[in-house]
């Protein structure tokens, strides 16, 4: 049997585990840092922008004995636009449907009132509080903000940094143990589900958040429309001809470093070409949220 041939076997040994994690929370909690360290690679992007991610992505880890199955969900947040609204279902979707639940709170920020509300939503038994960006804290800082979330009545409670990877490994093991018994989901080389076109898009879509900074984060969208041998085009849409400068930059200079950061992260010899068009008001049209947000 072959790598790619190992998909819904139960594995070797008796009591293979399997199962879906959903990482779910705030915006900015850390959501998807933590899925990328213990992947062990970047398997969905990052900024300190809320709505960074878009939809559910799914970092693969497979060990002797597990396969974890993370869902990386979008921020859940008070919704503005019909993209807003769309991002929340898809986080709650996939907290409805996982295994494990994994509450990301932002130890720095504080346990807070957006937090109180998410957590009305959540099964104590089948929910894990995942308390991140502790690194550089005082350790009653830490136990504060323990305190803080114990009424939850949760089954555990970690502290970790998905930055450094701190306390990452005792969760880990944790997950594993409370997974089911079940098959291989996906072949034991696979680290993600993300396809090659949507990826290049959302490392198009991540440069452009921060580079911009705080202009135009939530009208920027980004998809692949061509893929020719070495030759990739990525159109990115703005909501209205203002923005469409405001992403050209003075002379092309932010379309060059935003090209030029996402081919480092290409194999070698591909050609990027980026293109920028205006989709009129997009986030607020569910007909055009939908359109954008289709992975194909």
């Amino acid at each position: 049997m072959t790598e790619s041939d190992d998909v819904g076997q139960p594995g070797e040994e008796d009591g293979f585990r399997s199962g879906f994690v959903a990482m779910f929370g705030r915006p900015n909690t850390g959501k998807s840092t933590i899925v990328n360290h213990i992947i062990g690679e970047k398997v969905t992007i990052t900024s300190n922008k809320a709505q960074t991610t878009r939809h559910q992505i799914r970092g693969v880890l497979t060990t002797p004995d597990a396969q974890l199955i993370f869902v990386d969900t979008p921020g859940v947040g008070k919704p503005r636009t019909a993209l807003g609204k769309k991002l929340n279902s898809t986080a709650n979707k996939g907290r409805g449907e996982a295994d494990v639940v994994c509450f990301v709170v932002d130890a720095r920020s504080g346990y807070g009132r957006g937090d109180e509300f998410l957590a009305q939503n959540l099964d104590p038994e089948n929910t894990v509080v995942v308390l991140n960006k502790v690194d550089g804290m005082k350790p009653e800082a830490i136990g504060k903000q323990l305190e803080l979330v114990a009424p939850l009545d949760c089954s555990a409670y970690f502290p970790v940094s998905g930055f450094t990877g701190a306390g990452l490994t005792p969760l880990v093991d944790h997950l594993i143990g409370r997974l089911p018994v079940g098959p291989r989901w996906f072949p034991s080389d696979s680290i993600t589900d993300v396809s090659d076109s949507h990826w290049v898009a959302e490392l198009v879509r991540e440069q452009l958040l921060r580079t911009l900074q705080q202009e135009l984060p939530h009208s920027i969208a980004t998809r692949v429309t061509e893929w020719r041998d070495k030759h990739i085009t990525v159109e990115i849409l703005v909501e209205r001809d203002s923005q469409k400068g405001i992403v050209i930059g003075k002379g092309g200079e932010v379309l060059k470093k935003v090209g030029t950061n996402v081919r480092r992260q290409l194999a070698k010899g591909y050609h990027l070409e980026l293109v920028v068009n205006v989709e009129a008001n997009w986030q607020h049209d569910p007909a055009g949220v939908e359109r954008m947000l289709t992975v194909e």
